[in-house]
């Protein structure tokens, strides 16, 4: 190659060189769940369907409300049906570990087995009344013990490993679970946030980006809920145990479960 033509070659590769300065890549974000169809839709769904952002928010309250309330002793029963090891009849399955315990094992005491609110209950002081204090598309069987280590922490990634409860993690003020529950909080979390409204004798429930919320009607970490539900689709299990709740016990679904991709819809 020529002297001349070596040179009009770096004088090119300078230029590109200085366009190219102080351009930033995009941001790679999540993909969003894909659009699913139900059986619901053209039923239980209707009013829905097509619709984003606050009138779908709207819609799915209104569906939703439509719900017979239980009492927080009859959860307990509840919960051996909704949660039932696929695999064993005899037991349930336990939120945070994944571990399967006899359902005669509820109660309160050490390895024993009790009822998890997934929205805690001081994050709007419902307590355990009918209502939110006993719906079931946020109560789980837990450990005892790593039921009382998650406590009314919001949900956010990182933290000490939890004993009991391998694959999730906590700190001072969040609660990470299990790879395969995660898409499990954030879907119960984001249903209470759409089925109380403020417009019954409960408080407006609302996700936000906190980790602090205490005693407000707040619960955190939107941003890393939305994640969750990308990165954990709805398993089998989970599918099974909206239906029971709808068909056996409460006769309202989950929205999130049939329909993950309107998490993203919606905030």
């Amino acid at each position: 190659m020529s002297v001349a033509r070596t040179a009009r070659w770096k004088a090119l590769a300078a230029a590109i060189s200085a366009v190219l300065v102080g351009l930033t890549l995009p941001t790679v974000a999540a993909t969003p769940a894909s659009a699913t169809t139900t059986a619901y839709d053209s039923t239980y769904y209707k009013n829905a369907i097509g619709k984003s952002g606050t009138s779908l928010k709207s819609s799915l309250h209104t569906i939703i409300s439509s719900q017979n309330k239980i009492s927080y002793d009859a959860v307990w029963n509840a919960l051996k049906v909704t949660d039932q090891d696929p695999g064993n009849s005899n037991n349930v399955i336990l939120l945070y570990s994944g571990t399967s315990r006899s359902k005669a094992l509820s109660g309160g005491d050490l390895g024993d087995w009790n009822r998890e609110h997934v929205w805690a209950q001081s994050h709007g002081n419902f307590g355990t009344s009918a209502g939110p204090g006993t719906d079931l598309h946020h109560l789980r069987p837990a450990d005892v013990q790593v039921n009382t280590i998650r406590g009314n922490k919001d949900f956010d990634n990182g933290g000490s490993p939890v004993s009991g409860a391998s694959g999730s993690y906590t700190d001072s003020n969040s609660f990470e679970p299990r790879d395969a529950d995660k898409g499990d909080v954030a879907r119960m979390i984001l249903y209470m946030a759409v089925r109380y409204e403020g417009d019954d004798a409960w408080a407006d429930l609302e996700p936000n980006d906190s980790v602090s919320n205490g005693s407000v009607p707040y619960h955190g970490r939107l941003s890393i809920l939305k994640q969750w539900n990308e990165q954990d689709p709805p398993s089998a299990f989970e599918e099974r145990r909206n239906d029971v709740i709808y068909g056996t016990y409460q006769g309202n679904r989950n929205p999130f479960i049939d329909h993950p991709e309107w998490v993203e819809a919606i905030w």
